[in-house]
């Protein structure tokens, strides 16, 4: 049994697979408890972490888990102010590849060693080397993703219309005018329209990466007036406005989740976590009616799709460092997944982080997107993710602390092209280039 796994003989502090981490629980008593506070997104995988932590909790006496859950932007004000203040509001962190590339770079992250037993080796390359900086790691993932493209197999039927596995932009806009029938309650496409580098910013710089363009140049130069940024920018704005649900600027991915579940949305561009759950009867008027494909592409493979995996960190200001990293790596671990797996079911789990998981035949059966996710994951380079040089890493991101405020503040430009009364797509892109060139200037990147 899971739990018989985490005890241990306190004399000695002996357990069959986690004893270095366990023997933390003999100095937390009920007469000395430890609260662990963690800052995490609302996402369903975190929200499954919460109902199943009392489990870690018993294996160690005296130790309470305080959970402060956000909506995944205010999440990122609130932990980036609490990192860069070293405030020590929290002990863990839900971050991401972003995060922990530039924070541990400023130290504002603890290294992290996990435990012999904890298998590292399982972990998928890509995803360890994205929480990788100078050989150290830095969070431990918790679930992992890519995008991909989500279709209604009984909407495509019924129009007597198809899509590849491996689908063009072209292609998919096709597809929604053909199936946008808003009378009917069904919308031809959904993408995030809400404001910010991880919302629509996200989807559309893998729109642009496609289309051959990038953020900067090997001189640091903006690009957002380039042809690929406007023929990108040009097919998101026109496929939200006139095949795309009403209010789009308001959706971000939960929102998207809950429209394509209910039956509203024929095509959806997003993470490859959103599989686990369009497919659960429970949860998912539409389970049983979905393809997987790949995300589309454009002129070039290059940077089509994101890499991307939600992971637990310690700041360098937890005064808990030690219960802290117990605590994430039992939350990412094998065991967490099998635990998963028996008390709410293998299409539950969270996948994207280890090679185990993948390996698992109920896992597969329960998890129809499953080939498609690993083949994105796997192909997802964020070290060469442009096909013009770049002298950046990521792909929906760029690597520099001064990317969370670029991107944010270009995110918001981006939406008033959802708004009743738009600009032009080159007025928008104008003020844009005009913003990210004086915040690289005022950052030193490029001389007066």
């Amino acid at each position: 049994m899971f739990l018989a796994r985490l005890k241990f003989d306190l004399s000695g502090c002996v357990a069959l697979r986690w004893a270095a981490l366990a023997c933390l629980a003999a100095a937390a008593s009920p007469a000395q408890a430890l609260d662990l506070v963690v800052a995490t997104v609302n996402n369903g995988h975190m929200l499954t972490l919460q109902r199943l932590a009392p489990q870690f909790e018993q294996a160690h006496p005296g130790v309470r888990i305080r959970w402060v859950t956000l909506e995944e932007d205010l999440l990122r004000q609130q932990v980036t102010r609490d990192v860069a203040t070293r405030a020590g509001r929290f002990d863990i962190m839900t971050i991401g590849a972003y995060e922990a590339r530039v924070w541990s770079g400023r130290g504002w992250l603890r290294p992290l060693q996990p435990s012999r037993g904890y298998e590292v080796d399982d972990l998928l390359p890509a995803v360890r080397q994205s929480l990788t900086h100078q050989g150290q790691l830095y969070a431990l993932p918790f679930y992992g993703e890519s995008t991909m493209t989500l279709v209604r197999k009984d909407l495509m039927q019924r129009a007597g219309i198809s899509l590849p596995a491996n689908p063009t932009w072209d292609q998919v806009a096709h597809a929604a005018r053909r199936l946008h029938d808003p009378e009917r309650g069904v919308y031809g496409i959904c993408l995030r329209g809400k404001p910010g580098w991880g919302q629509n910013v996200s989807l559309l710089t893998t729109l642009v990466n496609t289309h051959g363009g990038q953020w900067f140049d090997m001189r640091w130069r903006p690009q957002l007036q380039s042809p690929a940024w406007r023929q990108a920018l040009t097919l998101y704005t026109d496929l939200l406005r006139h095949q795309g649900p009403p209010g789009a600027v308001a959706n971000g991915y939960n929102e998207n989740l809950a429209l394509f579940s209910a039956g509203r949305c024929a095509i959806w561009v997003d993470a490859t976590v959103a599989g686990g759950f369009v497919n659960r009867p429970q949860e998912s008027k539409v389970a049983g009616q979905v393809a997987f494909l790949q995300a589309p592409v454009a002129s070039t493979p290059k940077g089509s799709h994101w890499l991307w995996s939600w992971s637990l960190a310690i700041p360098a200001s937890s005064k808990n460092a030690q219960m802290a990293q117990a605590f994430i790596e039992w939350a990412t671990s094998r065991e967490y997944v099998e635990l998963v797996a028996r008390e709410v079911g293998w299409a539950a789990v969270p996948s994207g982080t280890r090679r185990s998981t993948y390996e698992a035949g109920p896992f597969r059966r329960a998890n129809p997107h499953a080939d498609v996710e690993l083949q994105a994951i796997n192909t997802a380079d964020q070290n060469d993710p442009t096909l013009p040089r770049s002298p950046y890493v990521g792909i929906q991101w760029v690597g520099i602390p001064e990317f969370q405020a670029i991107g944010t503040a270009v995110g918001h430009q981006v939406a008033r092209l959802l708004q009743p009364k738009p600009p032009s797509v080159e007025a928008v892109l104008e003020q844009a280039q005009h913003t990210t060139l004086r915040k690289m200037r005022s950052a030193g990147y490029i001389k007066p």
